[in-house]
């Protein structure tokens, strides 16, 4: 399974269309064929095969009756829709059978399922049924039951016939290619608005964390320093080989580190490195991974191109602090539930770079491994099965940082652990590079 960076609600995905919708039409359908048949038969004393025109409607509310019971909220895909307009094409052709084919002046309800089509459903679905939609009027153009009259039907000449045919070839087939293509700009400006207020949000929310991070940093300063005296002061009436003092000094140390890392945000937030420095990305990788070291975890670094590509050059990048803060808090991440190792391979070839993090831990819960990235969402469980308190902010927030830089990133679980892949276009992170020097 895999998790994406961006999972956006798609205009006309995979879930097309309402099956409620689709019985409301034909229950209208239903009704006006009814209706027809009855006012041509009984009221205007038009004689046509009655019976057999109403068993046809019959076996359509049947159908619709049988499919839409129990599930009328549910959303169907793209095949199922399918099916259902190629039914209806069918269902009316039979009915323009038994009532004088072409002749008949309802002949045009067959651009009907050909425009929904048009509407919902991918440019595939929609040539298969105007195909469909062509071979029907194509055999009522040529076999059907004479047109219901009273008295002797008129006998309508060849021409006529053949230009009700075009003109309803023509008619499919333009109301097919038109409608598709407004419907196809009107779905890309859905994905596009989409999208822009995904960004938007995700912008909102970093700026959220970012404040409240600001807020937590200034907060923590007066806390951290008592803790650190009274560590100190501890660690001063502790006898020299008590079982406690490896605790303390451990207590002393971290308590130091979270201060360097509030001072580092108060006073450098976007990072000590020259705006325009550039160097290996073996080096940006490794340096911003070297934070989250832990002694009970082996970090193992791999930096090399891929085996197609063995004469590429290292690329070359500015130390982005987008890039150091969104890898390591994945690399945190893989720290936190690793049970002995976190591999880093970082790969690249002359239009790709990318870098994958894998460690043997529980890997990603199957269960929001498609909502991963969302914020205060946790994850994963640490080893061991217990459930830990976490935020679930860190890959939210690596994310976001790693779009900045035009990164993609990709979560799934492998046979050891929790794998993540994150790629570049190398003209992107690296504009100046020219494969052919």
């Amino acid at each position: 399974m895999k998790g994406k960076m961006t999972n956006l609600p798609v205009f006309g995905g995979s879930a097309r269309i309402q099956l409620r919708t689709l019985a409301l039409i034909r229950w209208v359908a239903i009704l006006g064929q009814l209706v027809a048949l009855l006012v041509v038969h009984f009221g205007l004393d038009f004689g046509l095969p009655i019976l057999a025109a109403l068993a046809v409607v019959a076996v359509s509310a049947l159908f619709n009756a049988v499919t839409a019971a129990g599930r009328p909220f549910e959303r169907l895909g793209e095949l199922e829709v399918s099916g259902y307009l190629a039914f209806d094409i069918v269902q009316l052709t039979v009915l323009l059978y038994l009532t004088g084919g072409l002749q008949n002046p309802f002949a045009f309800l067959l651009l009907a399922p050909v425009a929904v089509s048009a509407t919902v459903l991918s440019l595939n679905s929609t040539v298969a049924l105007s195909g469909l939609a062509l071979a029907c009027i194509s055999v009522l153009s040529l076999w059907h039951f004479p047109l219901p009259w009273k008295g002797p039907a008129p006998s309508l000449p060849p021409t006529y016939i053949l230009g009700i045919f075009t003109a309803l070839a023509i008619g499919i087939l333009f109301f097919a290619a038109y409608t598709w293509r407004v419907a196809e700009e009107a779905r890309r400006l859905s994905e596009a608005l989409t999208a822009t207020q995904l960004a938007l949000a995700r912008e909102q929310q970093l700026s959220a964390v970012g404040a409240l991070a600001a807020a937590v940093a200034h907060q923590l300063g007066s806390p951290l320093g008592t803790i650190a005296v009274a560590a100190r002061e501890i660690s001063l009436d502790l006898p020299a080989k008590s079982p406690l003092a490896e605790d303390v000094e451990l207590l002393i140390s971290e308590t130091a580190r979270c201060r360097d890392i509030l001072a580092e945000l108060a006073h450098n937030p976007a990072g000590d490195a020259a705006p325009f420095s550039s160097v290996p990305i073996g080096s940006v990788i490794e340096s911003a991974a070297a934070v989250y070291h832990n002694e009970t975890v082996t970090m193992v670094f791999e930096s090399s191109p891929l085996p197609d590509w063995p004469h590429s050059p290292e690329p070359r990048i500015a130390s982005a602090p987008e890039i150091i803060h969104g890898i390591g808090n994945l690399v945190q991440n893989a720290v936190q539930f690793s049970r002995q190792c976190v591999d880093i391979r970082t790969r690249w070839t002359d239009v790709l770079v990318e870098v994958v993090i894998e460690d043997d831990g529980p890997g990603f819960s199957p269960l929001v491994l498609e909502r991963i990235g969302e914020p205060y969402m946790s994850v994963r469980s640490v080893v061991g099965g217990e459930l830990e308190n976490h935020m679930g902010l860190g890959i939210f927030i690596a994310q976001t940082l790693l779009s900045h830089t035009g990164a993609t990133v990709d979560f799934f679980n492998s046979g050891t652990g929790a794998t993540v892949i994150i790629r570049w276009d190398r003209a992107t992170l690296e504009p100046d590079f020219n494969p052919t020097t």
